[in-house]
Parts: structure tokens; C-alpha cells; sequence
């Protein structure tokens, strides 16, 4: 609710209540109706500091405050109280029984639901510390932000399980499909070493900076050590991704460790080997995918042993049987296997890449952050990553973590261009982050409302992207995101930073300067008129009309046999007992409410009304069945366009009435409304109007 003082402030400023005849308060929206506007002192109250924006139609003024609890102090409190944010997603996830599977990337809590309609994304999304919730690649992302592990952890806690441990909870089916379960297994075997691979990363760069400005010479003993601190990491990669792989399948992590190890053991690298009549020759220090593939069966193998073999002996007997089988197995089979499948994908990405670069690089650069929105774009860089881990430069990686910095430029423009001060106050941050990669307060905070600025971004994405693939920008390691990825980009034999800076300006400078240029505050969402013509315009009535969303006869609302409806406590409109299956969209709209039982909508009209269509009383029992949506959250629908489908007949037959109330929820923010039809409707004719 409005802090009190505040809106005894703004009403004092609108002429008090001898002018203000009506008001009304949702969240931090304060309506006031008004005798005389002329009187409204408007441009005083858009400068409290409270005010975030003040629009004036006709003699309604609506004013959008900061929440009274938006203070820096109190801010900061709720940023740290990570337990209370956790509570919040676990219950509106669908609660820890919903929960097959959690892990997290940079800014994502990336769950596996076994339902995702029991999740409930609208409270999610106005929660405090939780930018966005987006759904894809059979995952329920929740985007925090910089603050995604301390909220990881908090969730963790609430659970009751450590990290990783979220698994052993979750039921037997799980509908992820293979090839994502693949990815996100692989992914999750990365993220937790992730800060120490940045670290050896951020260290090799660092290192050719050295030497290219002759700090450091090849032979000194701190260049050495340094090259060690950063090749160790990279090296030793398989015993770090083995532990960590063996983990996530819920193995032994040492299993895996050991095999990790083995596979980085100096005298079976490099060296002729003849197992079961195959000869072999690999490296496979540095390597990805062998680990992954060889530990995955030993993981298999591993826990059909502990069922058979006893208890008391299987402690050290099983990883005895488990390497005899699978080491001899994976370099024999599974490491030349995986090896040369990799080295075919890459052949295959690099032929793509090199028959056209240029409209590559357009396309790849362009749609990147539209696979950052959907939550896909480490599956469409996952080879890459793997390329640059293992030590071979990607251009691919060189994209995807540039594009960024057109986000950027947009944001900055609108930062800079913007009166509104909330905007204001969301972009800077969004600003910051974007500098050091995190992109997504500003995609969802920032340009996605504005879709013509993410369009933007996404042009000055793609010329970034065209530019790298014509010039040869590479990754050659991954040293993080943002400001500091430049290191990575740095060819160790031939140190230059001045394509890869080239290649981010070029989109950072085309956003800006295209965002600066057509950026405008929507007027309409401000300030609709704030000057009176005549006496005249000050009693002017703005009237709507809401057309019927279904044939039937006409009731009152308080004929329907539910006390809710009945008595108006959801807002005031009409019923009607349809004689068809199908419902429409009575006006222009927005659909703003989907029921996981299919048996209500929710539409907010482009006057800001707010409709609820429920088919039948209690109907929700019916989970669904004889239902089915023809639209989707956030659509915009178009007068006259079919929303839902139902079967009355099915519906009545199974004990529930279908009459079906039509109720504008925020009834109390316009004047009367009146029902028109009498009688029998068809779809198309005026049902109610009412006035602003």
C-alpha cells in the first residue's frame, strides 16, 4: 500500500479533498478522481521524490510511486536476506516435492520441474532479487543475477540437501529430453570449476601481456611459475571435469577423479598402445569429452557392482573392477570414439563457418541474445566451449561473449536520454552488469520492454559478429565475461588487442548512437494531457465499450450461484450461459492470467481495464479437462480473436454449471459500469461500457 504521508502529500497538491472526490490504491499505484484538474498541481508532485511517473486523463490523475520500502538501506537488507528470497522460489517453483533437479549458470537458478503449471511466474517476477523467469530447454529459469550462487546456496538450504544432492530427491521420470540432459550434465560438470578455469585464463593473458612488454622473459622463474598457474587448470582439466562428472551422475566423485587422472598420466599420452588387437595413439590432457564419455560408464558399472558385491569388501573391490573394465574399455574404444566425433563436428561447424563468415557471424551475432532470452545459448556454444577448454581457439566463443557490449551501448543511450527516474534507476545497474557480461537485467529489465531497443542491440550484435568472422577474432582462452574477456582474445603468438576491441566497439557505438537517436519516454505511459482548454474539457467523459467474449443469455451478476461473483467483491460485470464452446477476445488486449485449469482468462484491455472470463462455477476441480487455451501469457489479441475452447455439454454432465462470469477486477478505478445486452448475446455484441 501508498505510505500514508505521501498520499496526504499528493492530495494536498491535487487540491485536497474538496477537489479529489475518489481514490483508489493498488500496490504502488495511487488513482485520483478530481472535480477541476486545472487545480492539480502537476509538475509539483512529478518532482517528490517518491513519484516515479504522473499521468492525467480527462479528471482521473494516476500517479506511480516507489514502493515505500525501496530505500538504499533497506534495499541492501533484502539483497542480503537470501534465505527469505529462497523460501519464496522453492514454494512458487510448486515446492520441493515439484523439484526434480536444480543447478545454476551466471545469472540463472536452472530448475527441472516435474509440473511446471504449478509453478506461479507472477509472484516470482515481482519478487525482490528476482530479475525475469523464462522457460526452455525443459528448464524453469529463475535470473537473479550477479547474486545467483549466494541464492543457489540459500535454495540448497532450504531444501535441506547440499550441492549438487537435489537428484536424489527427485522422482524417477524426469521429461528433459536427451540431448538437453546431455548438455546440462556436461554444463554442470563446468560450472562448479568455472571461477578457477576463468582464473587460468585470466592468468595465461596476463602472462603474454608480460612478455609482450618485456616485463617477463620465457626464462624467468616468476614467468614460469605464472605459465604454470595458468596451464595447471587447463592441463589437468579431465580429473577436475571426472570428479565433478562422477558427482553430478551421483557416482563415487573419486571414481572419476582417479579416471580423470589416469587419462593425464604422462606415459600412456602420446605413446602407441595396443589394447584387444586395436592400436591406439591420443593426449588426453586438456581433453573435454573423453572424461565425460569414460566416466559415465564407469558410473554404470559402478553401481551394478554395489549390488552384487558385499558390503564389506566393496569399498575397495569395486573400484578395482570398475578401472579394469573401463580404462582398457575407453582407450581402446570410448577416447578414439569421442575424439573423432568431436574432430567431425568441428570439421563440420568450421566448413559452415568458412563457406560464408560474413552472414555466419550476421546471423550467429544477431540471434545471440535472443538465445540468451530463451535460455539456450549454452547449448548452441557448448562445442565451442569445449574447443576452447581443450585448448583449441573458437571463433564462435569470440562472439558470444562480444555481442554483449551492444546491450550495452542501448542501455547507456536510454540511460542517459531517459526522464524517468526508475528507468534510471534500473539501467545504470544494468549498465555495470552488462560491462562485466550479465546482460540480463538489461535485456529484461531494460530492452525487452522496449522491443525496438532490443532490436537494436540484436543489429549491433550481429554487425559485432559479422566483423569477427571476417577479421578472425578468436577465443584462444576462457578467461570470463565481459571487460576482462579481452585476455582470452589475445593470440599468445602473435599478442594484439586491437581487433577484438574494434569488434566490441563496433556494436557498442552503432547501439548507442541508434538508441540515443530514437529512444523517446512514452508520452502516453506519462503524461496524457496536463493542460485544460476550456472549462468544457474538464468534465469530458472518456467511455469504453466491452463487447461479449460469448454467445448466451444474459445474466445479472448476482444471479450466479458463487458468493464471490455474486456479491461483486471481484469487481462488478455480468454473466452469461453460453450456448457455444468457444470464447473470443471482447476488445484489444493483453492476455495477463493463464489458470493451469484452463478454465479462466485474464485480459487487460488497452484502456488498462483488467477482465476476468470464468467458464462455470468451481470448474478449477476440474484440472484442466474440457478445456484448452488458443493463446499464451503476454499475447496481444486483436478484437473478435478466439481465446479458449470448451465442451459444456462434458463440463455440465460431470456436475458443474457453465454460467461464466465476465467482471473487470479493477472495477474501482472507473466509473459505473453498465451492462448493455438484455436477454440473448451473440459474440461481437456490446455487453458493457464505462467511463474514465
Amino acid at each position: 500500500m501508498v505510505n500514508n504521508d505521501i498520499k496526504n502529500t499528493i492530495i494536498l497538491l491535487a487540491g485536497d479533498y474538496s477537489n479529489v472526490i475518489n481514490e483508489h490504491q493498488s500496490k504502488n499505484i495511487l488513482t485520483l478522481k478530481v472535480k477541476d484538474r486545472s487545480v492539480v498541481q502537476v509538475d509539483e508532485i512529478e518532482k517528490l521524490d517518491e513519484v516515479i511517473s504522473i499521468s492525467v486523463v480527462q479528471n482521473r490523475i494516476r500517479i506511480q510511486l516507489i514502493k515505500k520500502y525501496l530505500k538504499e538501506d533497506v534495499i541492501m537488507a533484502k539483497k542480503k536476506d537470501f534465505k527469505q528470497l529462497a523460501n519464496t522460489i522453492v514454494e512458487n517453483v510448486g515446492g520441493k516435492d515439484n523439484i526434480n533437479g536444480l543447478r545454476h549458470c551466471i545469472t540463472r537458478l536452472r530448475f527441472r520441474l516435474k509440473d511446471e503449471s504449478l509453478a506461479n511466474k507472477d509472484v516470482l517476477e515481482n519478487t525482490d532479487g528476482i530479475i525475469s523467469v523464462v522457460k526452455g530447454g525443459g528448464e524453469y529459469m529463475v535470473v537473479i543475477g550477479n547474486d545467483v550462487v549466494k541464492a543457489y546456496n540459500a535454495v540448497n538450504d532450504v531444501l535441506g540437501i547440499s550441492e549438487g544432492q537435489l537428484d536424489q530427491h527427485a522422482s524417477s521420470v524426469d521429461k528433459q529430453n536427451p540431448i538437453m540432459k546431455v548438455i546440462n550434465a556436461v554444463v554442470g560438470s563446468v560450472m562448479p570449476a568455472l571461477n578457477f578455469i576463468c582464473a587460468g585464463g585470466v592468468l595465461k593473458g596476463l602472462l603474454t601481456i608480460l612478455s609482450m612488454t618485456g616485463l617477463l622473459d620465457a626464462k624467468d622463474g616468476l614467468y614460469i611459475l605464472i605459465n604454470a598457474m595458468g596451464d595447471a587448470v587447463f592441463f589437468f582439466l579431465p580429473i577436475i571435469l571426472g570428479y565433478n562428472f562422477a558427482k553430478h551422475m551421483k557416482g563415487d566423485p573419486f571414481l572419476g577423479l582417479v579416471i580423470g587422472a589416469i587419462l593425464c598420466y604422462p606415459a600412456v599420452n602420446g605413446v602407441d598402445l595396443k589394447l584387444f588387437g586395436i592400436a591406439t595413439k591420443a593426449t588426453y590432457t586438456s581433453s573435454f569429452l573423453p572424461v565425460i564419455a569414460i566416466t559415465a560408464i564407469a558410473v554404470i558399472i559402478e553401481r551394478f557392482l554395489k549390488k552384487y558385491i558385499p558390503s564389506v569388501v566393496s569399498g575397495f573391490l569395486v573400484p578395482v573392477i570398475t578401472l579394469l573394465i573401463v580404462i582398457p574399455l575407453g582407450f581402446a574404444l570410448v577416447g578414439p570414439f569421442v575424439n573423432g566425433a568431436s574432430n567431425a563436428v568441428n570439421a563440420g561447424l568450421n566448413f559452415l563457418l568458412g563457406s560464408s563468415p560474413i552472414i555466419a557471424g550476421l546471423v550467429f551475432g544477431g540471434l545471440y541474445q535472443v538465445m540468451v532470452l530463451f535460455g539456450i545459448h549454452q547449448a548452441a556454444t557448448s562445442i565451442s566451449f569445449m574447443n576452447v577448454l581443450s585448448g583449441k581457439p573458437d571463433q564462435i566463443m569470440a562472439m558470444g561473449v562480444l555481442v554483449c557490449f551492444a546491450q550495452v551501448g542501448v542501455v547507456l543511450a536510454i540511460y542517459l536520454k531517459t526522464k524517468d527516474k526508475k528507468l534510471k534507476g534500473i539501467a545504470l545497474p544494468a549498465v555495470i552488469s552488462g560491462l562485466f557480461g550479465i546482460t540480463e537485467p538489461a535485456i529484461y529489465g531494460v530492452t525487452l520492454p522496449r522491443l525496438k531497443m532490443f532490436i537494436i542491440s540484436c543489429i549491433g550484435g550481429a554487425l559485432t559478429g559479422a566483423f569477427i568472422m571476417a577479421t578472425g577474432v578468436t577465443m584462444y582462452s576462457f578467461t570470463g565475461l565481459g571487460l576482462v574477456t579481452f585476455l582470452g582474445l589475445v593470440s599468445p603468438k602473435n599478442p594484439d588487442f586491437i581487433l577484438p576491441i574494434i569488434a566490441a566497439l563496433i556494436g557498442f557505438v552503432f547501439s548507442f548512437v541508434a538508441a540515443f537517436a530514437l529512444y523517446k519516454d512514452n508520452d502516453s505511459d506519462l503524461v496524457v494531457s496536463t493542460e485544460v482548454a476550456d472549462d468544457k474539457s474538464k468534465d469530458t467523459v472518456v467511455t469504453y465499450t466491452v463487447k461479449s467474449p460469448l454467445a448466451g443469455i444474459v445474466h445479472e451478476l448476482t444471479e450466479v450461484p458463487d458468493q464471490v461473483f455474486a456479491s461483486g467483491a471481484l469487481g462488478n460485470g455480468v454473466a452469461i450461459q453460453p450456448a457455444t464452446n468457444e470464447v473470443f477476445a471482447p476488445a484489444d488486449a493483453t492476455v495477463t492470467a493463464l489458470m493451469p485449469s484452463k478454465h479462466a482468462i485474464g485480459l487487460t484491455l488497452d484502456n488498462g481495464a483488467e477482465l476476468l472470463i470464468h467458464v462455470g462455477i468451481d470448474t478449477v476441480n476440474l484440472n484442466g479437462q474440457y478445456y484448452d487455451y488458443l493463446v499464451k501469457e503476454n499475447q496481444i489479441v486483436k478484437a473478435g480473436e478466439q481465446l479458449m475452447t470448451f465442451d459444456r455439454q462434458a463440463i455440465e454432465a460431470a456436475g458443474y454449471k457453465t454460467i461464466t462470469p465476465i467482471i473487470i477486477t479493477n472495477s474501482s478505478e472507473f466509473g459505473t459500469i453498465n451492462v448493455l445486452a438484455k436477454d440473448r448475446v451473440q459474440v461481437g455484441d456490446l455487453l458493457l461500457d464505462f467511463s474514465i
